[in-house]
């Protein structure tokens, strides 16, 4: 592992590849991503899946290593916390660096993220603040970079 990217799911695309085109754009260019799969989600797992690919390659990596937990119920907190403990721990082990993405998901799940993140070391804790209401849901590009900030709570704290 050289550098891994987690996230988790949502029906909004752009909550889950801005904060990634953010992150590239800041020069964190990942080569693995780790999704976590809401069951209520899954139909929208194949765009997302493709965005966050193109935009890896956009910014002049190969095609990234994709690895998505599916869970039964989204209340699994095991499950959730291991999704993000596991890839964070692995990059200790090797070496490589690893960002939480605490952007996207239900409430719960971005806690249990930032916790996991904090909590076993991960190299960034990132969340892109959108300042302006009127770019939700825009893709990156189209958003002015001064409503925009990728904040890493790992600087914060």
């Amino acid at each position: 592992m050289d550098r891994a990217w987690v996230t988790s799911m949502s029906p909004n695309v752009e909550s889950v590849a801005n904060p990634l085109a953010a992150a590239c754009e800041s020069g964190y260019v990942p080569d693995e991503i780790y999704i976590l799969g809401n069951p209520g989600l899954s139909s929208y797992l194949d765009s997302v899946t493709s965005v966050l690919e193109r935009i890896v390659v956009e910014y002049g990596s190969k095609t990234p290593e994709i690895t998505v937990t599916n869970l039964d119920n989204e209340t699994e907190f095991g499950r959730i916390v291991e999704h993000y403990r596991t890839p964070v721990l692995s990059a200790h082990e090797t070496d490589g660096t690893v960002a939480v993405d605490v952007t996207p998901g239900r409430k719960f799940m971005s806690a249990i993220a930032f916790q996991a993140g904090i909590q076993y070391d991960a190299d960034h804790v990132f969340y892109l603040y959108l300042s302006e209401g009127q770019f939700y849901g825009r893709i990156f590009p189209d958003v002015p970079n001064q409503a925009l900030d990728l904040i890493d709570f790992q600087v914060v704290f």
